[in-house]
């Protein structure tokens, strides 16, 4: 199978705020956060790994110019590191535009013998965590007037069921009947939120934390016999921020070649 050709960016957000939380590193956030750039958008990036923030700050700056890229230490289970993130957003650029919902976290555990401190952890970051941020998004929204997107991370297992996943699958399947919820909330005053769902996209985390076993499993499943790029993924989300998907809300687009 032929490698994926990368998409030029054509200025699709251009002079847009986006706020992009878990943007550090190589994953899925910082690929967004790159191809925000690439369409004329102004990024806030917020992870709570502080040192791979600012390294992914200075990185995106050098190449991107000065005053395009802010970033601050923001773990999504904290609500005071939240409001403090969305606050620097309209403070550096004086608007909000969109809101890239990427933060969450996983772990493999059987059932059985999963402990109480691992369903928390993973339904407060993945869940509570993406309410808290869309639900600071839509206060800022509602209150400047103009508008705006949101586009939550989700995941095909919130629809497709995986041994070892009860917590983030339960999470991710959350995720999507929030956004469902939210952008009937949130239209009334102009606002879209949408989701996407990858299968598999690999970057260095990912890596570290499944065996090759298992990613070589997930890999045969897919169609293209290969994993996505966290960059295609990304593609999928400067879509839903554009005014390409401009009457498209409460939807949860599968980003993925798995066949069943």
């Amino acid at each position: 199978m032929n490698e994926p050709r990368y998409t030029a960016g054509h200025r699709l957000l251009h002079d847009r705020t986006a706020v992009i939380t878990a943007a550090a590193g190589a994953g899925i956030g910082g690929a967004t956060a790159r191809r925000f750039l690439e369409e004329g958008a102004r990024v806030v990036i917020g992870d709570a790994h502080a040192r791979r923030l600012k390294e992914t700050e200075d990185a995106l700056t050098a190449e991107f110019g000065a005053g395009r890229v802010t970033s601050l230490p923001c773990d999504v289970t904290d609500e005071e590191q939240v409001r403090a993130l969305f606050s620097l957003a309209e403070q550096a650029h004086g608007r909000l535009d969109i809101v890239v919902n990427n933060a969450g976290l996983g772990g493999t555990a059987a059932l059985v013998d999963m402990t109480d401190e691992q369903w928390t952890r993973v339904l407060d970051v993945t869940l509570n965590g993406t309410f808290r941020c869309t639900r600071a998004a839509l206060r800022s929204f509602k209150a400047s007037g103009a508008g705006g997107v949101v586009v939550n991370n989700a995941s095909v297992v919130g629809w497709r069921a995986q041994a070892g996943q009860a917590h983030y699958a339960a999470a991710k399947a959350a995720v999507m009947a929030l956004t469902r919820c939210a952008a009937l909330e949130a239209a009334e005053f102009g606002v879209r939120v949408n989701a996407v769902a990858p299968s598999l996209a690999m970057h260095p985390h990912l890596a570290k934390v499944t065996s090759e076993e298992l990613l070589a499993e997930l890999t045969a499943r897919e169609a293209f016999g290969r994993y996505a790029e966290p960059w295609e993924i990304a593609n999928v989300i400067v879509f839903l921020a554009s005014g390409y998907s401009s009457y498209m809300t409460g939807e949860t687009v599968s980003v993925s070649s798995q066949h069943p």
